[in-house]
């Protein structure tokens, strides 16, 4: 009888850097991932007032190109990728017929008919196969897997352009939000983009992967006068739930649709049919019945993903992220709560370890970056 193996976690290009720098490596979407260096709180902080470094090389690229490239990307994709000058980047999602989430991504005009599509790292596979099923209609346009084609580097912060425009040719004060430019980086290849996930300025990196640690080091040895630091999943959750942005997996997947997630602003509504068009306008013109809510907690304690939402007694939600965030000093998360009970200022009940626990509704996104 033959013994169940498990499947042996991913590598980044970068993770014997991240061991021989002493990282806390964890694995996270069948890949082995530092979750955090120097502790969540000093990289959270770092990324606030400095900059941070991560590798999420992890993540997917997906390629569609072709004659009808733009169909098919508007096609599967919620957002009007038609919008799109090439060297521009949108926030989209991937959706089921039913207008719940398959993924959501990141959708990049590398030409008038060649699209890179940055997906979760979890869901590549999937994605990948939904993808190239869902294309074959609109005619002239092929998806691939170029995953391993691409390393990404992350450099986050109010220091990240002073930081990393003396290693590139790239006009860093003329890329606008969500534009990329190409050129290099430590004298190699690269696409830069000004994009991120955690709410402060900053730029994503795109290189070869034999590559990456150059560009790594590169980066660390011209911000060791800011006290640039590398930085782990830990700290890149809570820099992103601090700025209202979702996570696929707790606050998205497919039992959520965009206007539940309260994304409705990535819906390109005058575009033609696109998957789950027909269930969303359905939703639009009858109201949603629940919907995603930001929070605080009144009373002390902190509410994780998975406990229930109570309102008067009886569960009525779910929360799904959740966590003491080191900037903004409060107990904060995400749940889902019936529409009636949305408004800022409605309180209600988390269940903690069986320990009813006061929360208050707030705004989103928790934080701002200082303009």
């Amino acid at each position: 009888m033959e013994q169940a193996t498990e499947t042996p976690l991913k590598k980044t290009p970068l993770n014997a850097r991240h061991r021989a720098s002493g990282a806390k490596m964890v694995p996270f979407g069948g890949w082995d991932m530092p979750v955090e260096y120097s502790g969540l709180s000093n990289e959270h902080t770092a990324v606030r007032t400095r900059a941070g470094i991560f590798d999420v090389s992890h993540m997917g690229e997906i390629e569609i190109a072709g004659k009808d490239a733009l169909a098919a990307v508007q096609r599967i994709t919620s957002n009007d990728a038609a919008k799109l000058a090439t060297g521009q980047a949108q926030y989209s999602g991937l959706l089921t017929p039913q207008g719940t989430f398959v993924d959501d991504l990141l959708v990049y005009r590398l030409a008038p008919a060649h699209f890179l599509l940055v997906v979760n790292a979890g869901n590549i596979a999937k994605d990948y196969a939904w993808i190239a099923a869902n294309i074959t209609s609109a005619g002239d346009a092929v998806a691939v897997d170029a995953s391993s084609r691409y390393a990404l580097i992350a450099l986050q912060g109010p220091e990240a352009v002073n930081v990393l425009q003396p290693l590139t040719g790239v006009d860093l004060t003329s890329l606008k939000y969500y534009w990329f430019g190409h050129g290099e980086v430590a004298s190699v290849r690269a696409t830069v983009s000004r994009t991120g996930y955690t709410g402060e300025d900053g730029f994503e990196i795109f290189v070869p992967p034999g590559s990456a640690d150059r560009v790594w080091l590169a980066i660390l040895e011209s911000g060791r006068g800011a006290d640039v630091i590398p930085c782990g999943l830990g700290a890149r959750d809570t820099l992103r739930l601090e700025a209202g942005m979702r996570l696929h997996g707790n606050d998205i997947d497919e039992t959520t649709t965009v206007l539940e997630a309260d994304l409705s602003w990535i819906v390109g509504w005058k575009k033609d049919d696109f998957n789950g068009a027909s269930a969303l306008r359905e939703q639009k013109a009858s109201g949603v019945k629940r919907k995603i809510v930001g929070f605080e907690l009144l009373d002390r304690g902190i509410a994780r993903h998975g406990c229930d939402a109570y309102i008067g007694g009886a569960k009525a939600g779910l929360v799904t992220s959740g966590t003491q965030t080191p900037h903004v000093k409060k107990s904060i998360g995400m749940a889902y709560l019936p529409v009636e009970h949305t408004a800022p200022g409605t309180e209600f009940d988390v269940d903690i370890r069986g320990r009813p626990t006061r929360a208050r509704v707030v705004p989103m996104p928790f934080y701002k970056r200082p303009k």
